[in-house]
């Protein structure tokens, strides 16, 4: 695989990541991860929607590759994917070059 397929790959995950950024509950919920890992039951305190459309906006994200959940007991906890957010960064200048 050259370096331009590579390329391609990776501003096709940056795509996805700045796709999943287009919706204003995923950016809360990326601002409360910002201050460490939570639990599903603080997200749902803190951003107030329903437990299903919460569920939906973490999967999305979870999707993109921008938050982890790990499991503890009944309840999942969350938090930022390692890099994750460097990598949007990073991709912002690849795209002028393409």
């Amino acid at each position: 695989m050259g370096s331009t397929d590579l390329e391609a790959i990776s501003l096709e995950a940056a795509a996805a990541g700045f796709s999943a950024l287009g919706d204003p509950v995923r950016l809360r919920i990326l601002a409360e991860l910002i201050g460490g890992q939570r639990c599903v039951c603080e997200l749902l305190e803190e951003i107030a929607i329903a437990p299903n459309l919460l569920s939906y906006h973490l999967r999305v994200l979870r999707q993109a590759g921008l938050v982890e959940g790990s499991r503890r007991g009944r309840w999942v906890d969350y938090r930022l994917a390692v890099g994750a957010l460097e990598e949007l960064r990073a991709a912002v200048p690849a795209a002028g070059a393409v």
